[in-house]
């Protein structure tokens, strides 16, 4: 194992995970103050605010769930790991007890 396939550290990947919610949150707060303070000049901005206000909450929490995808030779080597399967009973090698 070399070591630039070590895995994440778990809290700093919290913490990145946090950050970005909090950014996000953030955004959703001024998108709604800017509709906020908008809607008599332009309807359409205000709407488009509201929009952003009512979708960034839910795409915020789905990103902040999501971890980062497995590096592709984590997964390969994985794979490659098959002669460490047992292998398959026949019928005869069956035993029922009972």
């Amino acid at each position: 194992m070399l070591i630039t396939d070590a895995p994440v550290n778990p809290d700093d990947e919290l913490d990145r995970r946090r950050r970005r919610y909090g950014i996000m949150m953030a955004v959703r707060t001024l998108c709604v103050i800017g509709a906020a303070l908008i809607y008599q000049v332009s309807l359409w901005l205000a709407l488009a605010f509201i929009v952003g206000g009512a979708v960034l909450p839910w795409s915020a929490v789905i990103l902040a769930n999501d971890r980062p995808p497995r590096s592709r030779g984590r997964v390969l080597r994985r794979m490659a790991r098959s002669d460490r399967e047992l292998p398959a009973a026949s019928e005869k090698d069956r035993t029922i007890e009972g």
